[in-house]
């Protein structure tokens, strides 16, 4: 995510390394190659000079500390401003409705469609509603099974009319529907185009002042670049969406469309998407991904996802297993599920500060832990729940069913002998032993 302006916004911070003031010079050059940065992660130049401008004026009037260093001065600045560029704080969906409806909008392509799903598995499990999902893409072929199979893919109803061709009249007798079965959301799915134009403008306007929808979000495409910018225009125009949504911020994005659509429609980012799975959809919040942008990590974002799997009985359980040293390889599996269940590796990775560009060019695999499950699922159980037990001939026998050699099922074992010391000092509080155990720590099967 923003790999490609992270790194060219680096470049232009080193203008200011090792200089010990702020100057009118150093800061110039270095407001050059950060508007060079942001044209050619796709923001138009109109935007790219103002928010420049706007650092250049701020790092100006301050004075440095002592403490500070110039770059880290303007870092700070740099926050701050894209901050304010993406919209300074999260916006939330209305859903206070009885039912709220909610219209989704966007062009064929976008991700508008899993979208939906992603939302009503969003509201169903972390706000306790009970959504109802309206197909009323009536043109597209395969639309309405494509949205049936996202609904029974995250559990919820879908409301359908195969006959009618009609998208005002199928919306309005969707939130009848809602209304006669406790249904509490009605999440509309229009239809799209490949692009804008007068036939489905006019159509999504006459089904928007039919159902009076309390949120409207138009779903964009962030790979599409500036055209996302236009596009979200054009339907600002006909239909005052409340905010929008960004699809595919995990593939090769410049993040252009992020960094511009709030100043040039005035409305706010609402949600992301953050991988293709039906949970991979998370709330914007600018200031966090100003962080991520300058590569200082998403601490808070990382720590609500592990929340999010953390059981706290499993907790419990782990805890007394540790303090007696029955802590064996069918836990550690246990944990990883856990850590698998938060997201892409690579995206968790990056939210940890300064790991963002150490993981630039590792490769990890999209299931990281493919290797250690392997390893694990090869032991007997006795050996899964007696580490101690493991051998030079059942080391032999493990790599042979694992496809792995018997140095990875050494590493493994190390590693997971490792883990157990920590977790004891972390119990008793030996951070200082803790970090010095970690400084000989080896990689992981899976990552190269």
């Amino acid at each position: 995510m923003f790999e490609s302006l992270s790194e060219k916004l680096e470049k232009a911070f080193k203008t200011l390394k090792g200089k010990g003031s702020i100057s009118e010079i150093n800061v110039a050059q270095t407001m050059k190659e950060i508007r060079k940065a942001l044209i050619k992660a796709d923001v138009d130049f109109k935007t790219a000079k103002s928010f420049t401008e706007n650092v250049r004026q701020k790092a100006l009037g301050q004075k440095v500390l002592t403490a500070v260093e110039p770059g880290q001065l303007l870092t700070k600045i740099m926050k701050d401003e894209l901050t304010d560029l993406m919209g300074s704080t999260h916006s939330e969906i209305d859903v206070k409705g009885n039912p709220a409806v909610v219209l989704v909008a966007g062009l064929q392509g976008s991700g508008k469609t899993t979208f939906t799903g992603k939302l009503a598995l969003l509201l169903k499990s972390k706000h306790n509603k009970r959504p109802l999902l309206v197909a009323c893409d009536v043109y597209r072929p395969a639309a309405i099974n494509q949205i049936g199979v996202l609904a029974e893919q995250v559990g919820v109803e879908l409301y359908k009319e195969e006959e009618n061709k009609n998208p005002v009249e199928i919306a309005k007798n969707a939130i009848k529907h809602a209304k006669a079965n406790g249904h509490n959301v009605v999440i509309v799915d229009t239809a799209g185009r490949l692009s804008v134009d007068e036939k489905m403008m006019t159509e999504i306007a006459e089904v928007k002042n039919a159902i009076n929808p309390s949120e409207i979000l138009f779903v964009v495409d962030s790979m599409t670049g500036q055209d996302a910018v236009n596009t979200a225009k054009a339907f600002n125009d006909i239909l005052n969406f409340d905010g929008v949504v960004l699809t595919k911020l995990d593939g090769d994005t410049r993040g252009g469309a992020a960094l511009t659509i709030r100043s040039v429609v005035d409305k706010p980012i609402k949600f992301i998407g953050t991988s293709e799975k039906m949970d991979g959809l998370d709330i914007f919040h600018p200031d966090r991904m100003a962080s991520r942008i300058l590569g200082m990590g998403d601490v808070i974002s990382l720590v609500e996802r592990a929340q999010q799997q953390f059981d706290e009985e499993e907790a419990r359980k782990m805890q007394k297993k540790i303090a007696k040293n029955t802590f064996g390889f069918d836990d550690f599996l246990t944990q990883i599920h856990q850590i698998k269940k938060m997201g892409n590796m690579k995206d968790l990775m990056g939210m940890i500060p300064g790991m963002g560009k150490a993981m630039k060019d590792v490769d990890i695999d999209d299931d990281a832990f493919k290797g250690i499950e392997s390893i694990i699922h090869s032991m007997t159980l006795h050996e899964r729940q007696n580490p101690s037990v493991l051998n030079g001939s059942r080391k032999k026998r493990i790599a042979a069913g694992s496809g792995t050699s018997v140095p990875e099922v050494n590493q493994l074992i190390k590693q997971f002998s490792q883990m157990g010391k920590m977790m004891k000092l972390m119990q008793g509080g030996g951070g200082k032993q803790m970090m010095q155990m970690m400084k000989g720590g080896g990689g992981m099967p899976g990552m190269r």
